[in-house]
């Protein structure tokens, strides 16, 4: 008979027994199945789900089904990345982007460092995080549960750690993102997507020991930051893959216990507002301006 490799993401995993949640479950199916029919018959309910991908491609339900297939079922609010995907009929494409209060600057500056847009100004309104919700389809990061309550806010997430790496790999796992993080790719007070830049374009902004030790560069075309590997990159290598190896392991039953994790020593080595991003060294920089 043949088998299909089936894989739920985030809240689908309510609809399956214990045992078979966040996992690869390899099912018998019946020749000539859809996607539909395979899916369904393990109870999950159809019109909860936004985007199928079999073998790493988008399909919808009419798909047949061949043995050996895999199967990942993604409802409204997971996000992979998974390039030109096209939706479900009638159903958003899913794009998972945050808003930060501003309570979780670091929260928000760790979430770019692994990859994650995340909006964050340190004069966020809750009126002004609704707005970007609505306005950009963002998830709104909070402690508040009294802003989660309002009735205006649909995509929400109270973050329950109140230890900075924890916060972020708490995001990571609630969000299933582990296969998603694109780390370095963004600037960290920005937010914005780095950019190759040669080295002959910012030689005169740089410092004397990393003009002559270093080839490589990136930049933000916003604030101008240009980031190298320096002194800071191997605590912030290290803090992405204990998140990434973390976020493979199921989460402690008491999730909310406030007690220091391995992450803990990686956020130390972390630079708080380093110039270089990825480095000690100082540039000249621009003006100073609102963090976003």
């Amino acid at each position: 008979m043949p088998t299909v490799q089936l894989r739920f993401y985030e809240e689908l995993n309510d609809f399956l027994p214990l045992q078979d949640r966040k996992k690869w479950l390899s099912r018998p199916f019946d020749a000539g199945a859809t996607a539909g029919e395979v899916v369904g018959a393990l109870g999950v309910p159809l019109d909860r789900i936004d985007l199928l991908l079999v073998n790493g491609e988008p399909a919808d339900f009419s798909r047949k089904i061949l043995d050996g297939d895999r199967v990942g079922v993604y409802p409204v609010f997971e996000s992979l990345d998974i390039g030109p995907a096209t939706r479900l009929p009638g159903r958003p494409l899913r794009d998972i982007r945050f808003v930060a209060d501003v309570h979780l600057g670091k929260l928000a500056r760790q979430l770019r460092l692994l990859g994650f847009d995340c909006l964050y100004r340190n004069d966020s309104s809750d009126n002004d995080l609704i707005a970007v919700m609505k306005n950009e389809g963002r998830v709104v990061l909070t402690r508040d549960r009294r802003l989660l309550g309002r009735k205006a806010v649909s995509r929400g997430y109270c973050v329950r750690s109140e230890m900075p790496g924890d916060q972020a790999l708490e995001v990571v796992r609630r969000f299933d993102l582990s296969d998603a993080l694109r780390p370095f790719t963004l600037c960290m007070e920005c937010n914005l997507p780095l950019a190759e830049v040669g080295k002959e374009e910012i030689v005169e902004t740089l410092p004397p020991l990393v003009r002559r030790d270093f080839e490589k560069f990136h930049q933000c075309p916003g604030c101008k930051r240009n980031y190298w590997q320096g002194s800071h990159f191997d605590g912030m290598r290290r803090f992405v893959d204990e998140v990434r190896r973390e976020s493979a392991i199921p989460p402690p039953a008491d999730a909310e216990a406030e007690t220091a994790s391995p992450l803990q020593k990686s956020v130390l080595s972390l630079p708080k507002e380093g110039p270089g991003g990825f480095a000690s060294g100082r540039h000249r920089r621009p003006n100073k301006r609102k963090r976003r």
